[in-house]
Parts: C-alpha cells; sequence; structure tokens
C-alpha cells in the first residue's frame, strides 16, 4: 500500500526546513484550500507536506470504496501510511474541520510521531447528543442526504453561503469549486461516515500538546465543541478564539488565521 499512497492522495512536500508539518483539509475541500495561508509559513524551518483524502474531487473517484471508508480509521490509515512512506518520525499536524479527527486519531495510535496539533473548524461530535451540542440534530440530517440526492449542485449553491458566511465572493466561488469536484454520492458517503463518528470516549488518550482554534460563528462547529476539546483532550490543550464567522477561515481572514496558526507553532 505504501508504494501507492503517495501518488494516490497527491501528496507533496515543500520547504528545506527541518521540522515536518502536515497539512489535512476538511470535507467538500481538497490540498489547494491550502495555497492562501502558506506565505505564513517559513520554509526554512517547516517541511510542509501536503495530501488530499480519498473523497477529495482531484483524486481518483475509483478509489474510494464505500465499504472502506464507512468508518473514520480509514482515513487514519492512510495518514500513517503517508508518514511511513516519507519516513517522516515527527511532526507538527494542522487538520481543519474533518481532518481534526483524523488527526486526533492518529495522534493516539501514533503519540511518539506528533509533536503538537493545530486544529480548527474541529468537533468530536458534529450531531446534538444527550446534552451535548454538535451542532445539529440527527434528524435534521436526513434533509441534508435528501437535498443531496434530489440536486447535488443545487445543495452545494445553498450551503457553500451559509458556511462561508462572510461577503467574499472569491472564497464562496473556491469552495464551490472544490465541492461541485467531488462526486456526488462520495460526497453524501463521506458525510454519513463523519455524521455517524463520535471520538468523545478516547479523548483522554491524547498525550500531545493540542491547540484549538474556533471562529465565533460556526455553522459546522459551534464554540461547546472547541469547549468539549479543550475540556477533555488528555494532552495540554488551548482553545483561541477567532472573532469572525465561518467554517473557512483559510479562505476568508487569513489576517487572523494565519498568525493564529503560527502563535500556536511556535508555543510550547
Amino acid at each position: 500500500m505504501n508504494a501507492n499512497i503517495l501518488q494516490n492522495s497527491n501528496v507533496r512536500v515543500i520547504g528545506e526546513g527541518d521540522n515536518y508539518l502536515v497539512l489535512g483539509h476538511g470535507i467538500g475541500t481538497d490540498q489547494s484550500i491550502w495555497t492562501k495561508i502558506l506565505p505564513y509559513f517559513n520554509y526554512s524551518i517547516y517541511r510542509i507536506v501536503f495530501y488530499d483524502l480519498a473523497y477529495a474531487g482531484i483524486v481518483n473517484p475509483e478509489l474510494y470504496d464505500s465499504e472502506r471508508y464507512s468508518m473514520i480509521d480509514a482515513y487514519v490509515d492512510e495518514q500513517i501510511q503517508i508518514l511511513d512512506a516519507l519516513n517522516v518520525n515527527r511532526c507538527a499536524f494542522i487538520g481543519h474541520s474533518a481532518s481534526a479527527m483524523v488527526g486526533i486519531l492518529a495522534s493516539i495510535r501514533c503519540s511518539n510521531r506528533f509533536t503538537k496539533l493545530v486544529l480548527f473548524g474541529a468537533s468530536p461530535r458534529y450531531v446534538n447528543d444527550d446534552g451535548y451540542n454538535g451542532g445539529i440534530e440527527i434528524h435534521d440530517t436526513v434533509q441534508v442526504f435528501q437535498a443531496m440526492e434530489l440536486n447535488y449542485s443545487a445543495w452545494v449553491h445553498g450551503f457553500v453561503p451559509e458556511a462561508v458566511r462572510a461577503n467574499m465572493p472569491e472564497a464562496k466561488q473556491e469552495f464551490t469549486r472544490t465541492l461541485l469536484n467531488v462526486r456526488p454520492d462520495i460526497s453524501r458517503y463521506v458525510l454519513s461516515t463523519i455524521i455517524g463518528t463520535d471520538i468523545r470516549d478516547v479523548l483522554g488518550q491524547v498525550t500531545v500538546r493540542c491547540y484549538i482554534i474556533q471562529t465565533t460563528r460556526d455553522l459546522s462547529v459551534p464554540l461547546s465543541a472547541a469547549e468539549c476539546l479543550r475540556q477533555h483532550l488528555g494532552g495540554r490543550t488551548t482553545l483561541e478564539n477567532l472573532k469572525t464567522e465561518g467554517h473557512l477561515p483559510h479562505l476568508t481572514v487569513l489576517a487572523l488565521l494565519g498568525p493564529a496558526i503560527w502563535r500556536a507553532l511556535r508555543r510550547p
């Protein structure tokens, strides 16, 4: 598997530093989502690893196995396989949205490989459950899946403004582009997997340093979900609140997110 993982996941490595930094993107995006944030990274310090998760629109859809990827563990496996293939023994990880879950689980499995986790738009559970506010009621997800199946393009165009929030046509256009690149059935499958994932019971097993960055108002992740991470992650954890809205600050508020990530990387 390792022989093909770098090609299948479109892995790229840039920079000349001694410190590896691995970037994991969220649902509906691909590694291009990081393009505008790159100026905030020092290439003489970091060697940055980009890759595309199996659900990304620019990955060969024939590689997507709905049965295999019905569990988030398959994405964790692939992240570790990428590190193996690159011979990366120590790295910091930045994960957005669903990739935050992947990074958390990978750090539990291989804690000696990770120096810290920097997570934004992150949640341990995306649906409400027994007094926990995850952002959406489970019965409301039925309507989401029905809308996606009925007319995927219409659903995308309705969802994007709510997710982006900012009045930024370029950001909305970019998120629309990457969402529409995903085959509709794959988009439904991966959303079903993430909605069905609950990692709250393993958060205490995390031992690495964690930084949570969260916008004030996020359609997908309420502040209560970020606070749950802060309270229950086993590693020493800091939560920084960005005074802005939206689920994609790496498209909309680079001047806020970039320095926040830089602070997280520099702090012990």
